[in-house]
């Protein structure tokens, strides 16, 4: 009971940071709005929705009471978010706006229509999209905040830990996308919440939360790996411990079935796409990725729109960009080594005790022969001695035979330990696999610069950087003080850059 109020004193005392850091970063892009000037102001402009239809069912605006506000909030809206506004409004008008998921844009639409409908007289009806999509972008960083927080405690058994662990996520380096116009709080909520509720034993609740991350962003279908992961415990379980063949392809059936349900709303999605722009035109007017066995649309936009493939980003122009997104690949190759060394150090256990048994063993021995050679040295001098020299030795024997009777029945014990600490050690794989894959594709496929954000719901980088705080070693407490001053630059610098219409990543 104690436990669970500590833990539930930590989640709001996270919350509040949560709070506290999207305050910040709000306040500091009305600050860099106001002190400097925009690079490029074409983001207020707001043209008709192409199709007549697109516009049925949208409130009508009329005169808007306050329009400066109205202008203040369009204005702000910059890169991405252009995008998100104008699919919420208009619906998919252009063949790339197709590289921009769903889920975000259907959100905006739904929260502007109903929950802020009342402000579309007052400041106009696009910049209530905006203001849905920061109300629900910011929102939805809270309650990941929170969602990381349970899940570290769950995987690091460290409350301590996970609360630093999530004080360094409300700050991390890419902070200014979690308070914008962009589904990366959306996804951080669903695939955290999702990898959450797996390792809490409700699959249901977790399937559904990773298919809506799928169609949040497109590496959301990665998170199946973590039911393929769940679908290999349960297997090994059922054939070593249980000898139960039955159980254990159930549990690789059941895990294929739901993975296959988080693909469901990605895939769907590009089939909606082949819809709306393959069918319906001739044989000349298709576009190219029309006319493939497998139509792939998403890969299609990112190479064609993009330039995103392996190794094209890797140019002698793209170096400051490699420069830019330096510190989080490195954060995270340090991550993956350090998390991939423990698991490897927490499986050799048992192999490390035996050598320690095997080191004692003769070391007692030795003594025994120590005791004999003095024990016949006296007995030269007094048989009297002798004697009493043979009842301290057969003292020796009978304790250290009670030692060794007191090791065989802890043995069982540090068994135990030993086995739990694997367990938990284990929970930690599908993370490191997961980071050293989009580690890679951040590196060799995709536009370097956007690692920071692309990774940033990672939670090993935190975990790591926690670790660092508190190592007894010297360097590396001053290596874990240097990611905080990175995470702090980066907050600065993106809210600088990015509110103002400047590349960041």
């Amino acid at each position: 009971m104690g436990r669970k109020k500590v833990e539930g004193s930590e989640e709001r005392l996270v919350l509040r940071i949560a709070l506290l850091s999207r305050l910040l970063l709000l306040t500091l892009i009305v600050l860099w709005r106001l002190l400097f000037l925009p690079y490029d102001t074409s983001a207020s402009l707001n043209p008709s929705c192409l199709s007549a239809a697109a516009g049925d069912g949208l409130p009508k605006t009329g005169a808007v009471r306050w329009p400066w506000v109205g202008a203040a909030i369009e204005s702000s809206v910059v890169w991405d978010g252009v995008y998100f506004v104008r699919i919420a409004e208009c619906g998919y008008e252009y063949e790339q706006t197709y590289a921009f998921l769903p889920l975000l844009p259907a959100c905006i639409a739904l929260l502007s229509r109903s929950v802020f409908v009342p402000l579309v007289p007052i400041i106009g009806y696009r910049a209530v999209l905006a203001l849905s999509g920061y109300a629900l972008s910011n929102l939805a960083f809270l309650l990941a905040a929170v969602i990381f927080y349970r899940l570290s405690v769950l995987v690091l058994k460290d409350t301590a830990a996970a609360l630093r662990s999530s004080v360094l996520f409300c700050f991390n380096p890419a902070s200014i996308f979690y308070s914008s116009i962009y589904s990366e709080s959306l996804y951080a909520l669903l695939s955290l919440g999702g990898i959450y509720f797996i390792f809490s034993g409700a699959n249901t609740v977790a399937m559904l939360l990773l298919a809506l991350s799928g169609s949040a962003r497109s590496n959301g279908a990665l998170n199946a790996g973590y039911f393929c992961f769940q679908a290999l415990k349960l297997y090994y379980d059922a054939i070593i411990h249980k000898k139960n063949h039955i159980l254990a392809a159930q549990a690789i059936v059941t895990a294929a079935i739901r993975s296959i349900f988080i693909f469901v709303p990605f895939i769907a999605f590009q089939a909606y796409g082949y819809l709306n722009i393959c069918l319906g035109g001739s044989s000349d007017e298709l576009r190219p990725w029309c006319k493939q066995r497998l139509p792939n649309l998403y890969g299609f936009l990112q190479s064609h729109y993009w330039g995103v493939g392996f190794l094209r980003y890797f140019q002698v122009k793209q170096l400051p960009n490699f420069l830019l997104a330096s510190p989080i690949l490195s954060l995270a190759v340090c991550s993956i080594i350090h998390y991939s060394s423990l698991l490897h150090g927490t499986f050799r256990l048992p192999h490390v005790h035996e050598e320690n048994d095997m080191v004692t063993t003769p070391k007692s021995v030795e003594t025994n022969k120590s005791s004999d050679a003095i024990c016949a040295s006296m007995n030269n001098l007094s048989s009297r001695n002798a004697q009493g020299h043979h009842m301290i030795k057969q003292r020796k024997q009978e304790r250290n035979k009670k030692d060794s009777e007191s090791i065989q029945e802890l043995r069982p014990l540090v068994q135990v330990l030993q086995s739990k600490q694997r367990l938990d050690s284990i929970l930690l794989l599908p993370f490191i696999l997961h980071l050293a894959f989009m580690t890679f594709t951040s590196l060799f496929v995709m536009h370097v610069q956007v690692s920071t954000r692309f990774l940033s719901a990672s939670p090993p980088l935190y975990w790591f950087a926690s670790h660092l705080l508190i190592s007894t070693n010297t360097t590396s407490r001053r290596w874990g003080y240097l990611i905080c001053v990175y995470f702090a630059s980066y907050v600065l610098l993106g809210s600088l850059l990015f509110s103002n219409f400047y590349p960041f990543t």
